[in-house]
């Protein structure tokens, strides 16, 4: 794999960048202080704002890695995010977990997670987010496969993938920061033939 860092992506909707410090009343306001979203989250619902910028300033700071990926989501057009999407090394880095045959587990397991505000959930943005970053994952970094998991009470969040060309590989646990284990279903996308 060629670690490239986290790069501006486009899709027809959407753009997917940096997220600053900056953008922590609009991440506190869309999604990072709303029980509903972040109820399948590892982390609890932010309280204010300020709590959201003290996260934005660490995220800003490990943009200078090569293997930090971390997207804010806005709609083209504008600056404001609704949204994150990420990659990152997976918490199921047991190759024997995983059922798919031939996965090469050299590299890590990679997993793709994100969120996004209520208003903008049902509109197709996270299916063509989870795309774009996909798409990157492959055709640039060339990663061989890239993991996904959800909340199992969250089945909504498993059509997005399987929308996005995962397929469902095993189900297992996730825990929250606090140490809470949470059923989840995990799910794989190999190098698909572009």
């Amino acid at each position: 794999m060629r670690h490239l860092g986290t790069q501006i992506l486009t899709t027809e909707r959407l753009l997917l960048r940096p997220l600053t410090a900056a953008d922590a009343i609009a991440m506190f306001e869309n999604w990072a202080s709303d029980p509903q979203v972040t109820r399948f989250l590892r982390w609890e619902p932010h309280k204010d704002w300020l709590e959201t910028a003290q996260l934005l300033a660490g995220w800003e700071a490990l943009y200078q890695n090569p293997d930090y990926y971390q997207w804010g989501v806005c709609l083209r057009g504008s600056d404001a995010p609704f949204g994150s999407i990420s990659v990152m090394e997976g918490e199921e880095q047991t190759p024997a977990l995983w059922r798919t045959p031939g996965l090469d587990h050299s590299a890590g397991v990679w997993e793709a997670g994100y969120c996004y505000g209520r208003a903008f959930w049902g509109k197709g943005y996270a299916t063509e987010a989870l795309c774009a970053v996909r798409d990157f994952w492959f055709r640039q970094v060339g990663g061989q496969w890239m993991a996904c998991c959800h909340a199992a009470e969250n089945p909504a969040s498993g059509r997005v993938m399987e929308k996005a060309g995962w397929v469902w590989d095993h189900d297992s646990l996730y825990h929250k920061f606090d140490g809470t284990p949470v059923a989840c279903r995990c799910y794989v996308n190999q190098t698909p033939d572009f």
